[in-house]
C-alpha cells in the first residue's frame, strides 16, 4: 500500500505532457501521488494507466482553448494547484539574416505565447486560491545562447522573463514561479539528431522532473523568480 504524501489532494496541470520530458513530469507527479491533468494537442486518458490522470486536449497558442482546457481541469479536479509548463518548440539552424519569418514566429507562438496563455488563463483561479506553483521548462540557451538559433534563444528568454513578471505580481499571493533551463536532454528525438554523441553527459529527463516536483512541493516553498540551471555534464 502507498504511502500518504504531500501531493495526494494536489492537482497538477502538465502542458507538454507526453513526449520526451514531459512523460518523466507526468510520471513523477503522478508517483508521488498527485491528480494530473496532462495537456497536449492529442493526449487521451489511456496514455498514462492510472486514475488520477486524465488527458485534456489543447491547443495552447490559443486563447481560448486555453480557457476551456483550464475550465476543464477544475471540472475534473476542482482546482489547480500547480502549474508545469513543459509545453514548447525548437526550430533553427540559421543566422540571424537567414531566418525566416516562419521559424521566428513558430518559436515565439509554441515558446513564448503558449506560456502567456496559459499563465493568464491560471493565475487568477490561483490567487482566488491563496496559493499556487508554477514551473515552467526554458533553455540553457535562454543563459547562454548559441549561434544559428536567435528566435528558439530569444523565446525561451522571453519565457524566463515571463515567469519572473508573474512570481514579481504574485508574491502577495502565495503563488511562486520558476523557471528551469535544461541542457541537452536524453530523450529519443535528441539521440537520433546526434547519434554519436554521449547520451549519458546530457541531462537526464528523470532529474529535471524530479527539480519540478520540489519546486511544486513544501520544501520550495521559498524560491520563486528564479531560472534554475540544469547542464548534465556537459558544462
Amino acid at each position: 500500500m502507498r504511502r500518504a504524501t504531500e501531493f495526494d489532494e494536489r492537482v497538477i496541470l502538465i502542458t507538454g505532457a507526453k513526449g520526451g520530458l514531459g512523460t518523466s513530469v507526468t510520471e513523477a507527479f503522478l508517483a508521488a501521488g498527485a491528480m494530473v491533468a496532462g495537456s497536449s494537442q492529442s493526449i487521451l486518458d489511456s496514455d498514462f494507466a492510472n486514475p488520477r490522470f486524465a488527458g485534456i486536449r489543447a491547443d495552447l497558442t490559443n486563447a481560448d482553448s486555453v480557457l476551456l482546457l483550464v475550465e476543464a481541469t477544475i471540472a475534473r479536479f476542482g482546482k489547480i494547484d500547480a502549474l508545469v509548463h513543459v509545453m514548447g518548440g525548437f526550430a533553427g539552424g540559421q543566422p540571424i539574416p537567414e531566418t525566416s519569418d516562419e521559424t521566428w514566429d513558430s518559436m515565439m507562438n509554441l515558446n513564448l505565447r503558449a506560456a502567456f496563455n496559459v499563465l493568464r488563463a491560471v493565475i487568477p483561479h490561483m490567487r482566488k486560491a491563496g496559493r499556487g506553483r508554477i514551473v515552467a521548462i526554458s533553455s540553457r540557451q535562454a543563459a547562454e545562447p548559441a549561434a544559428n538559433l536567435s528566435a528558439y534563444n530569444t523565446s525561451k528568454a522571453a519565457l524566463v522573463a515571463l515567469v519572473r513578471t508573474a512570481a514579481i505580481e504574485n508574491e502577495d499571493a502565495g503563488i511562486t514561479a520558476n523557471t528551469i533551463l535544461p541542457g541537452t536532454m536524453n530523450t529519443e528525438g535528441n539521440r537520433k539528431s546526434s547519434p554519436d554523441a554521449d547520451p549519458a553527459k546530457w541531462v537526464q529527463t528523470e532529474h529535471v522532473a524530479s527539480i519540478a516536483l520540489f519546486l511544486v512541493s513544501d520544501a520550495g516553498a521559498e524560491i520563486t523568480g528564479a531560472a534554475i540551471p540544469a547542464y548534465g555534464q556537459s558544462i
